[in-house]
């Protein structure tokens, strides 16, 4: 029986460059690569991101697709883009799902594992 799976990694920074913490705003660029990691071609649809710091905002963020894209990925194959994320404090964490269907019109959800967006200087 097909086997849908996606596995996803992200690699976050933090870019000060795009912060200004005197008005309470921190940038946090990340990389996600996705693995077809089943036996069935799979194409990403959506996405839902759930974006916490540590002053206790939330934001949710929905979409089609990833940058533009809705990759369809054969098994073994990846897709990586970066993207970016903007807080109110210098720590926080995201997480969220790719919502996918295979080729044969199956639905199904994939995790994006909680990464944590933590500026250097905040860990000290």
């Amino acid at each position: 029986m097909a086997r849908p799976a996606l596995t996803v990694s992200v690699v976050a920074r933090y870019l000060p460059e795009q912060s200004a913490p005197e008005q309470q705003a921190y940038a946090f660029g990340y990389t996600v690569t996705i693995v077809n990691s089943g036996d069935v071609p799979t194409q990403l649809i959506g996405r839902h991101w759930l974006i916490s710091d540590a002053s206790g905002d939330t934001q949710e963020v929905r979409g089609l697709g990833v940058v533009g894209h809705q990759p369809l990925l054969q098994p073994g194959e990846q897709f990586e883009y970066q993207s970016w994320a903007r807080i109110k404090a210098p720590r926080g964490q995201m997480r969220g799902t790719y919502f996918c269907m295979t080729a044969e019109a199956e639905a199904f959800e994939a995790e994006i594992p909680a990464f944590e967006l933590s500026q250097q200087s905040s860990l000290h």
